[in-house]
């Protein structure tokens, strides 16, 4: 059954949602198949396929490309797709105007910005618009320099009331779901709890409404990745060896072999030219 909206709503209190990160046709296709419940076009790409050292950088004409190159996959999952830093922090026409484009020519299912009740006036606009909006709490990677790097969020009191009531605003603003980011698991066991619309967590606990991750960390790709991730196949190494094997074996002449080749049409001799 197609993931939208409204089955990610319902989930709620019902079934554990599955989502990961997607930025190109191919990867995402072999995800739609192995049957996520949701692809995020995340401006993470900067980081795994662009070589960024952050998110900053990331330009809404990346997200357009990559977005649309993973929604021509995903025939059941819903795909979202991050509103990148420089693309809705400016002004409401700007933000309205990139959101829009994300949906039409991006062909996103909804769209995900970072941020709290500072930001639940353009969520409020943007759901009134039929943009369905995700929103992004905890470790928000666009505000690396306000927070002083990527580190825990909510650990006193009065940071984990601020998550809270973010998330609360931004249920009452219309938001469908929200992603919680790097914070202590019992703050987000709460907030999962407070809230009517689904948790997707990151380094959040095992009490969200679902999880997401980003692929290659998952897959063993990254060097360091962070505390919270599972490597769940090491397909880093085994991808290392594979290339290895092609560069060795075109060497050494072993590649292509006579089974790779294509032969002469029958009555043509290539000999022949001069």
């Amino acid at each position: 059954m197609k993931n939208t909206v409204l089955t990610f709503r319902e989930a709620k209190g019902r079934e554990k949602l599955a989502m990961i990160t997607a930025y190109d046709y191919s990867t995402a296709k072999l995800m739609d198949q192995a049957g996520m419940n949701a692809l995020l076009v995340g401006d993470s790409l900067g980081n795994v396929m662009l070589g960024y050292e952050n998110t900053l950088a990331v330009t809404m004409h990346d997200m357009l490309r990559h977005c649309a190159a993973v929604a021509r996959a995903a025939e059941n999952a819903l795909v979202v797709c991050d509103m990148p830093f420089r693309s809705y922090r400016v002004n409401a026409a700007q933000a309205m105007r990139n959101a829009l484009r994300l949906m039409v020519e991006g062909m996103a299912q909804a769209v995900k910005l970072e941020g709290g009740a500072e930001f639940c006036l353009l969520v409020r606009d943007l759901t009134k618009a039929s943009v369905p909006v995700m929103g992004h709490l905890g470790l928000t990677p666009q505000s690396v320099h306000a927070l002083g790097g990527f580190r825990v969020q909510g650990k006193s009191l009065a940071q984990a009331q601020k998550i809270l009531d973010d998330a609360r605003a931004l249920e009452d603003a219309g938001a469908f779901a929200l992603v919680l980011e790097c914070v202590p698991a019992p703050l987000a066991a709460r907030v999962t709890n407070a809230v009517g619309i689904p948790v997707i967590g990151i380094g959040a606990g095992p009490d969200c409404d679902g999880q997401v991750l980003v692929w290659q960390d998952m897959l063993g790709l990254t060097e360091r990745p962070a505390r919270f991730v599972k490597i769940f196949e090491q397909t880093g190494k085994s991808m290392t060896s594979a290339f290895a094997a092609y560069a060795e074996e075109v060497r050494r002449g072993a590649f292509p072999a006579p089974e790779h080749c294509y032969g002469a049409p029958e009555g043509v001799d290539f000999g022949e030219l001069t």
